[in-house]
């Protein structure tokens, strides 16, 4: 379930009203603001106009919040500071400017404190909490919370203390290592959530614990606090979370009847209520349950409603999961074609929501960052006023004034020293996070393209006059992968890919992707050689003693093994990048056609080559002609066994030759970097 969503009811319960209400409220309040005898009179009108019209007018709401606040700083009202501070900020919420709303509740929260206003500024630091945890920096939203728990308690707001153990606890369900404390929080929180009588509370509250329960397979806690839910959120939209978590602990205790049921009832529930995301939640969740029990049509429909409904939301979590769905059922089918599909849709939108993570992050310091230069330019106003009023002062004082603006400047020197440091360190951490950015986009693109790309925004076309292309697949891959998980299947394949790249960087060679089992790379592009036919011919030898090191490992454990073929050709090509999302280097031309040929007519652990190829390396590999063979669409071609390197590359073999230790030695260290 999304921990978040129930805490919107909760932070801004009571504050949405109908626009005909509002409407009449404001041109009442504008009739107050009118007929007001003081000043005073008219801040608290301005307020409360500016407060009514946040969420339908939020540039009004800014428009009457600064009237408000001009004219009570004029007069000194505090309270009417402290108000106009927090609804402008409420305005900016609305527009999404997250910056000037925290300079505004900053100085609402200060407000408050001037006043002794203990509610006020439980509100504020709540409020300042969520907006640092939509950014995704969870240590400072959890100070925010942490200081708005004790200031709730020292004076006892009961619904206060509430949201702030829920928003507290949310933060620590993000993480699996912190999931104990969170229910520490949500335990805490549900006694007073029932004493007031707030069953929207109770609800999140139980659901929750219900989850954290599911997780750590506590299921007789899980379907107790489950049912509490169910009860309190009984006749609401959020009544399918509880019974979506209900049917998960079913589903897990092996009861597959109830777990459907449950899971129905939830999608039910979720349609009726037109609540788009717990829908294709359970509906997710009710294919599960269909595949597990052995209905793996029923599991199909539910999982593609899923991903459909999950598309008009624009949930990529659901749609992961509903592809992953759709991959494991189609396996189960033994409709690999279909399987390998969603797969790989599975695997884009799985690195879709990494990549936005790492943006999430990146944006997350860009914030901290804009929020420190924000407070910067505020400082040095300040301290600019302060200046020139020293200045002034210097007339009168000049004897004694000297001394006093060169404290001041001492003082002011080491808080910008201060401020300078943590910028830079700042600075340093999101120099960090682009240089990861870099390397994910270079394990897309081949570095001479990624630079052209982020120059230009587009890349043009190469044609190169001589490339090495390097086919491999698996032989009789749809019979063995039928005796195995699918989970096992894609990690076999996984382990093998893994090491050919290992074996692509070893010797300079592009890798250019993966179709389902096969495998594409070129030697002599992006960055043109001389040597790309004998670099592809080695790694082609090394991927060959490969498979042949791990056939005997799985032969000796009992278990399945896939036999390779390897074809390689030598000639033209063009490559580049086309379209505008998605990028993905490609090779295109006559010769990978050849070059995928060369590999259909291989022969389980062998090496066919092309005579193009024959031609460049014959001096120095062992080929074995094998006549003139038939490729489809091609007629008929030469071809050639590629066995071994001759004496004069005896040498250079020997320093890659991979025995059983050291491939596992290899596996090992690149799990560990992975």
């Amino acid at each position: 379930m999304t921990k978040a969503h129930f805490l919107i009811c909760l932070i801004f319960t009571g504050l949405i009203s109908t626009s005909f209400a509002q409407n009449e409220r404001v041109d009442s309040l504008q009739s107050v603001l009118n007929e007001a005898t003081n000043d005073s009179l008219k801040v608290d009108a301005l307020n409360t106009i500016s407060y009514q019209l946040f969420r339908v007018e939020p540039e009004s709401t800014l428009d009457y919040g600064q009237q408000a606040l001009e004219l009570a700083t004029s007069i000194g009202y505090q309270r009417g500071i402290a108000q106009a501070n927090k609804n402008i900020g409420l305005g900016y919420y609305v527009l999404g400017n997250y910056i000037d709303l925290l300079v505004y509740w900053e100085a609402s929260l200060k407000a408050f404190e001037v006043l002794k206003d203990q509610e006020g500024v439980a509100n504020l630091l709540n409020n300042l909490g969520a907006v640092y945890s939509n950014q995704g920096d969870d240590a400072v939203a959890l100070d925010y919370y942490l200081k708005s728990l004790k200031v709730s308690e020292e004076i006892g707001d009961a619904t206060r203390i509430a949201t702030a153990l829920q928003n507290i606890a949310l933060v620590y369900m993000n993480k699996e290592a912190t999931r104990d404390q969170a229910l520490s929080y949500l335990r805490r929180a549900l006694p007073i959530a029932e004493k007031l009588n707030d069953n929207t509370a109770v609800g999140t509250v139980t659901s929750n614990i219900s989850d954290i329960y599911l997780n750590q397979h506590k299921y007789d806690s899980s379907i107790y606090y489950a049912d509490m839910a169910l009860a309190a959120l009984y006749g609401t939209g959020f009544y399918a979370v509880p019974l979506s978590i209900k049917g998960r602990v079913f589903l897990e205790q092996g009861d597959y009847a109830m777990a459907i049921k449950l899971q129905n009832e939830a999608v039910d529930k979720a349609r009726s209520f037109d609540q788009k995301l717990e829908l294709s939640q359970s509906l997710n969740y009710l294919g599960e349950a269909y595949l597990v029990s052995g209905n793996p049509y029923a599991a199909l429909k539910a999982y593609k409603e899923a991903i459909d409904v999950a598309a008009t939301l624009g949930s990529k979590v659901e749609l992961k999961n509903g592809y992953e769905g759709i991959a494991e059922t189609y396996a189960n089918l033994k409709e690999f074609e279909n399987a390998f599909e969603y797969n790989r849709l599975f695997s884009q939108m799985k690195d879709t929501i990494f990549n936005e993570e790492t943006d999430d992050k990146i944006k997350g310091l860009q914030f901290t960052y804009q929020i420190e230069k924000k407070q910067d330019e505020i400082d040095l106003l300040e301290k600019t006023n302060e200046i020139e009023q020293l200045n002034v002062k210097r007339q009168k004082a000049i004897s004694w004034g000297t001394g006093i603006v060169g404290v001041l400047l001492f003082i002011m020197a080491g808080g910008l020293l201060h401020r300078y440091r943590f910028i830079k360190k700042i600075k340093s951490i999101i120099e960090k996070e682009k240089d990861r950015s870099e390397n994910l986009l270079l394990n897309i693109l081949p570095s001479e393209t990624a630079e052209e790309l982020k120059e230009k925004g587009e890349t043009e076309a190469k044609y190169y006059d001589s490339v090495t292309i390097l086919f491999t697949d698996f032989k009789g891959f749809t019979s063995i992968s039928a005796t195995m998980s699918p989970r096992e299947l894609v990690k076999e394949i996984h382990e093998c890919f893994k090491m050919f790249d290992i074996i692509m960087t070893r010797h300079g060679i592009e890798k250019i992707k993966t179709i389902g089992d096969a495998y594409m790379a070129a030697g002599g592009l992006p960055k043109t050689n001389e040597t790309h036919h004998m670099d592809v011919a080695r790694a082609a030898l090394e991927i060959r003693e490969y498979m042949q090191v791990l056939r005997r490992k799985r032969e000796a454990e009992n278990r399945p093994f896939f036999e390779i073929r390897i074809g390689i050709h030598t000639g033209p090509v063009v490559a580049g990048v086309v379209g505008i999302k998605k990028f993905a280097y490609d090779i295109w031309g006559d010769t990978v056609n050849i070059a995928s040929r060369m590999e259909s007519n291989s022969e389980a652990g062998r090496i066919n080559i092309s005579e193009s190829t024959y031609a460049l390396i014959k001096d120095n590999f062992d080929c074995e002609y094998r006549g003139e063979i038939e490729a489809k669409n091609r007629g008929m071609l030469k071809m050639y066994f590629l066995n071994d390197a001759n004496a004069n590359e005896a040498e250079y073999m020997d320093k890659f030759a991979l025995e059983n230790d050291s491939y596992s030695n290899d596996l090992l260290v690149n799990q560990k970097e992975a």
